[in-house]
């Protein structure tokens, strides 16, 4: 209660002495290919330098720093659950080998359920931490928004509030629900991303709920892991795989689930009659007012040229996305950096957590509004970039910047944004227009695609639609 008390102090302090802006890396990725060519094999790309894996008893590991394990093969046995805890950075997780995967136990990639203490859980490997609840004890009422571009809003109250408001979930797959009460309670989280899950990112966070003096309101639930297994051979699941977002928490209003993650499966051959659960978490319950918002699914793709074996399911059900192999990682990705606000450099790793210590702090003596410099790279020249801003209180607002200049390898652009009081995330999005890139024209259901729109945020989730000639707009789904 302490620790809590003065993480609460640190943030009043701040809100009254500086203005803060968090800063992410805003992360565009396309795989534009044309056609599918026929291939005999899939490759992995493992170099096998960690051996078999093969656990005879169940364990915790830590997800390397790179992020990526290279095995030869890998063996889990029924009976033993491996489950892949966070590193610093909170990378994804990504498997590959170089021969046969089977997983006939289980892989655990859950986010975490809110605290008690009111700090919100944080998300599995590659997911967004669920937001804090309003703490009653320091006059900071209002539930913080989670983590993530599908975060859920946080619940509103003030030491005049009779009936504070609860979190929203955070949204992925589909959106989230947002808290019971419309006028106080945290907004449900957006949908975001794309069946492809490129790139590879788990859930985000819900939203903490609202508080009334002297009392704490519930906290968000972290979003679900995201997990790549790919096999230069075969991969057979009669196990369980779990990246299930973490619940809200019980309090004076509940706080809102996370969403669930993401998994994807890529070989040559595919089979087995195992379960991936990618499920949201539930909203925490109320003591005095509302009930949290439930979190929304994620995402799980199997990529083989032979999957007639497979007779796996999904949590929800039937969401499973097909297709046949594609790269682990696309070729000569779009990119798109937030490299300062207000004159202060963007750290080379940022958090973009409004849980967390800020990476950016713009002093106050910097006078209304600062400049946001944004950096890309595979993108055409003049594309413009939406710049929004998301405090921990108040509603979200969006800019447009000057149209990217330079070279298409490497460009710039900037905008100017208002910073409120206190901690805010800024992100960014950029739609790709194919009339204007030296890109060569590709099809998509008969037609002529003219533009892609890329929305990424909040550390480089990313949605891809694809408009046609004649105005159609096309979600990328499986090939």
């Amino acid at each position: 209660m302490f620790a809590n008390h003065g993480y609460a102090l640190r943030q009043h302090l701040l809100i009254s002495k500086r203005r803060i802006a968090m800063v992410v890396v805003a992360l565009a990725l396309l795989c534009a290919s044309a056609t599918l060519q026929a291939q005999n094999t899939f490759s992995s790309g493992s170099t096998g330098v960690d051996g078999a894996f093969a656990p005879a008893t169940s364990q915790s590991i830590a997800v390397p720093d790179s992020g990526v394990f290279n095995y030869t093969t890998v063996n889990i046995p029924t009976g033993v659950t491996i489950t892949y805890t966070r590193n610093t950075s909170n990378k994804p997780l990504t498997i590959l080998a170089s021969g046969d995967v089977v997983i006939a136990g289980t892989i655990n990639m859950d986010g975490k359920p809110g605290n008690s203490n009111g700090s919100g859980g944080f998300g599995g490997p590659g997911g967004y931490s669920g937001g804090s609840g309003g703490y009653g004890f320091d006059q900071s009422f209002t539930g913080v928004p989670g983590d993530g571009p599908g975060a859920g809003g946080g619940g509103i109250s003030s030491a005049t509030t009779a009936l504070p408001g609860s979190g929203g979930g955070g949204g992925y797959g589909t959106n989230g629900i947002g808290g019971q009460s419309g006028t106080v309670s945290g907004q449900a989280g957006p949908r975001f991303g794309a069946v492809t899950i490129l790139p590879l990112v788990g859930g985000s966070g819900g939203g903490g709920g609202g508080s009334r003096p002297n009392d704490r309101g519930g906290a968000g639930g972290g979003g679900g892991g995201a997990i790549l297994i790919a096999s230069s051979g075969t991969i057979t699941l009669s196990g369980t795989l779990f990246a299930r977002a973490g619940s809200g928490a019980s309090g004076n209003a509940g706080g809102g689930g996370g969403s669930g993650g993401a998994v994807r499966f890529i070989a040559n051959t595919i089979s087995g009659g195992g379960n991936l659960n990618v499920a949201g978490g539930s909203g925490g319950g109320a003591n005095y007012s509302y009930n949290g918002g439930g979190g929304g699914q994620g995402y799980v793709r199997i990529e083989a040229y032979d999957y007639s074996g497979f007779t796996g399911t999904s949590t929800p059900s039937n969401i499973i996305s097909f297709a046949f192999p594609h790269p682990v990682t696309p070729p000569n990705s779009p990119a798109l950096r937030i490299a300062s606000v207000g004159g202060v450099n963007a750290p080379v790793a940022p958090l973009g957590s409004l849980q967390g210590v800020p990476d950016v702090i713009v002093p106050s003596s910097q006078p209304n509004p600062v400049t946001v410099a944004l950096e890309g790279a595979n993108l055409p020249l003049g594309t413009i970039v939406q710049v929004t801003l998301t405090p921990s209180r108040g509603n979200r607002t969006s800019v447009q910047s000057s149209g990217l200049a330079g070279s298409e390898s490497a460009s710039t652009a900037s905008a100017s944004v208002t910073l409120p009081g206190g901690i805010s995330v800024v992100s960014a999005s950029a739609v790709i227009d194919l009339t204007i890139a030296s890109a060569k024209p590709f099809f998509m259901e008969g037609e002529r695609v003219n533009r892609i729109e890329v929305a990424a945020t909040f550390g480089g989730a990313s949605e891809l639609t694809y408009v046609t000639q004649s105005g159609r707009r096309i979600k990328r789904m499986a090939n």
